[in-house]
Formats: C-alpha cells, structure tokens, sequence
C-alpha cells in the first residue's frame, strides 16, 4: 500500500491550526517534524471538526 506524498491540507490552514493549538512556536523553531504525535492528532481531529461544522451549515 502506497502513502500519499502530498498533505490534503494547505500549509496555510496547518499553521493555522498550530496557532490555535498552542505550537506554532515550535513549527516556526524545527518545521512540522518538531512538533509532538499528541500535537499532530489534536490539529487532525480540530480540522474535522471544522469541516464538520462547515458541512452542518452547508446543508
């Protein structure tokens, strides 16, 4: 099974949702490979949210 080479979300909203999660100090000091397991989870599960959210107002 291949991975995928290119990220779904824009470095844009990524680092977006660093910000609103507290690490985008630690983005901007060693990039994305600097930041935690737990940090990468909770920006993943924060930009579903979001999406749900737009898909409830959408509908």
């Amino acid at each position: 099974m291949s991975r995928r080479k290119r990220g779904t979300m824009s470095e844009e909203f990524k680092y977006e949702l660093a910000k609103d999660l507290g690490f985008a100090d630690t983005v901007e000091k060693e990039g994305w490979g600097g930041i935690t397991t737990k940090d990468a989870g909770n920006m993943v599960k924060r930009a579903i949210q979001i999406a749900e959210q737009a898909s409830r107002k959408g509908q």
